[in-house]
C-alpha cells in the first residue's frame, strides 16, 4: 500500500503525527463496490471499507506511539470505531491513544458537501462521540472545528473565523444540552484553520480567534482555563496553490507556514508544491516537511510566544478582524445560531459572494497571482504527478467479497440490527458501531443502517 509506505517514510524523517485523508466514497459512507464509488476509489485519499483496510493502513505502526489526525466528518464515527478496534487488537491502552477526528458536519452543509444525514441527526452522532470519548478515549480530540474548508470554498479571513467559531458554539450548546461538562469536553475541542498568503492578515486572524474563543467559552459557562483555550491545527492553503509554475508554491507554503507559527498554531500541515496537479509525490511531501523543519529549527520564530505582539499594525489589525468577525457572529446568533444560518443559506451565500469577488479581482488584474495573471512563461517543464491506478477499485471489491464470505454473517447482521435499535432509542451509538466493525461489518453497511433510521439530507 503506497500510503503505508509514505507514512513510514515520514515517521522515519522526523514526523511525530500522521494526517490521513479519505477518498470520497469513504467520506460519504459508501463501500468501494457501490455504483456511486466508480471512478473515485482512492483518488483524493485512502479507501477504508472495513477493519481490514485500517489494519493494512497502519501495519507495523503502534497506535500508542503516534498521534493521528483523520479528516473525516459524516462517516467519522465509523472511522473512529475502526481506529479504536485496531488499537484494541494491538493491546493498546485506550487511555493513552491520542489524535483528532475532524467530525465537523456543519461546515459540510455550508461549504463542502460531503454530508449524509440531516443536520439534527448528524449533531446527535457528534455529541455521542463527545460523550463516549470523554469516558473511554480521554486524550482523543473529539472534533476539529474546521474553518479550512470554509476558506477553501472562497470565504474571507474574517468569515473563516466568524463561521467557524459560530459552528463551535453550536457544538458546545448541543453538548451542554446532552448534560456534558463543558470543563471536560471543552479541553478536547480543537480547531482547524487555513493559512493564506497575506502574512499579517493571517497572523491577526489567528490572534483574534484565540481571544474570541476564550470569551465565547467563558460566556457558555467554562471556568477551567484549559477549556477556554483555542487549540488549533493549521494547514497551508490548498486553493492558493497554482498548477502554473508549481515550484512557486514552495514560496507560498513557506509564507503560510510562518503566518501559522507567528499566529500561535499548535500543529501544522504543509502542502506539497504539486498538489494543484495531483496528490503529493514523495519528493513534494518531503520538501513540505523540510519547510516546517527549517521554520522550526532555523528561523527562530518558534522560540517566542506571540512574537508580533505589541506591533501597532498587528494589534490594530487584530482588533479590526475581531470586531468584524464578532459582528458576523452576532448576526448569526440573531438568526438562531449556525444550524439556522445554514438552513436559510446565509453562510453559503456569504461564501459564494466572497469567492466571486476574489475571482473577479484576479480576472481584472486587481489581484496579482504570480505565474497566473502576471509573470507568466510560455513553456513550462513537466512536473511528475502522483497517479492513482483505477484498478484499485477492483482490488477493494475483491477484498470486500472475501471479507463477507469469510466473516460470521449472522453475527454481523445482529450487530447492524443493534445499531438500528440504538438509533431509535436515543442510546449512544459508539459502543454498537465498535462492536459492528469488530464483527467485520463494512463502512457502507453501517452508514446504510443509519440512512434508513435518519434519512439522507438533500
Amino acid at each position: 500500500m503506497q500510503v503505508l509506505a509514505l507514512q513510514k517514510n515520514l515517521l522515519s524523517q522526523g514526523v511525530s503525527g500522521l494526517s490521513v485523508a479519505f477518498d470520497l466514497p469513504t467520506q460519504i459512507g459508501y463501500d468501494s463496490d457501490h455504483e456511486l464509488a466508480e471512478g473515485e476509489v482512492g483518488k483524493v485519499g485512502v479507501a477504508i471499507d472495513s477493519i481490514e483496510d485500517m489494519e493494512r493502513l497502519f501495519a507495523g505502526i503502534k497506535l500508542e506511539d503516534v498521534s493521528t489526525s483523520m479528516t473525516i466528518n459524516a462517516s467519522g464515527f465509523i472511522l473512529l470505531a475502526f481506529y479504536v478496534a485496531l488499537a484494541k487488537q494491538q493491546g493498546a491502552d485506550l487511555k493513552k491513544i491520542t489524535g483528532t477526528i475532524q467530525n465537523d458536519i456543519l461546515k459540510e452543509y455550508a461549504a463542502r458537501g460531503t454530508y449524509i444525514y440531516p443536520p439534527k441527526a448528524s449533531m446527535r452522532i457528534i455529541t455521542d462521540i463527545f460523550e463516549w470519548c470523554s469516558k473511554d478515549l480521554p486524550k482523543w480530540n473529539t472534533i476539529s472545528i474546521s474553518g479550512y474548508h470554509i476558506r477553501e470554498a472562497g470565504s474571507t479571513a474574517v468569515q473563516e473565523i466568524a463561521f467557524t467559531l459560530s459552528n463551535g458554539k453550536a457544538y458546545v450548546k448541543a453538548a451542554l444540552e446532552k448534560g456534558l461538562d463543558i470543563n471536560v469536553f471543552g479541553k478536547r475541542l480543537s480547531f482547524f484553520f487555513n493559512a493564506h498568503n497575506n502574512l499579517f492578515e493571517e497572523v491577526a486572524k489567528f490572534r483574534a480567534a484565540r481571544r474570541m474563543w476564550a470569551s465565547i467559552m467563558k460566556e457558555l459557562g467554562a471556568t477551567d482555563e484549559k477549556a477556554m483555550m483555542l487549540r488549533f491545527h493549521t494547514q497551508t492553503g490548498g486553493s492558493t496553490l497554482t498548477a502554473q509554475q508549481p515550484l512557486n508554491n514552495v514560496s507560498r507554503v513557506t509564507i503560510q507556514t510562518l503566518a501559522a507559527v507567528l499566529g500561535g498554531t499548535q500543529s501544522l500541515h504543509t502542502n506539497g508544491y504539486d498538489e494543484a496537479l495531483s496528490l503529493p509525490t514523495e519528493e513534494a511531501a518531503r520538501i513540505a516537511l523540510r519547510t516546517q523543519q527549517v521554520v522550526a529549527f532555523e528561523s527562530g520564530v518558534a522560540e517566542t510566544v506571540d512574537p508580533l505582539a505589541g506591533s501597532y499594525f498587528v494589534e490594530s489589525l487584530t482588533n479590526e478582524v475581531e470586531q468584524k468577525a464578532l459582528d458576523l457572529i452576532n448576526k448569526i446568533d440573531a438568526m438562531g445560531g449556525s444550524v439556522a444560518a445554514i438552513e436559510t443559506g446565509f453562510m453559503q451565500d456569504e461564501i459564494a459572494r466572497s469567492a466571486y469577488e476574489y475571482q473577479r479581482n484576479i480576472e481584472s488584474g486587481e489581484k496579482i497571482i504570480v505565474g497566473v495573471n502576471k509573470f507568466t512563461i510560455d513553456k513550462e517543464a513537466p512536473i511528475p504527478a502522483f497517479k492513482i491506478d483505477d484498478s484499485i477499485r477492483q482490488i477493494q471489491i475483491d477484498k470486500l467479497n472475501k471479507l463477507k464470505s469469510e466473516r460470521d454473517n449472522s453475527k454481523a447482521t445482529k450487530c447492524l440490527e443493534s445499531i438500528a435499535i440504538a438509533a431509535k432509542d436515543g442510546i449512544n451509538l459508539m459502543p454498537f458501531v465498535i462492536n459492528a466493525v469488530e464483527a467485520k461489518c463494512t463502512l457502507g453497511e453501517i452508514a446504510d443502517v443509519l440512512r434508513k433510521e435518519f434519512g439522507e439530507y438533500k
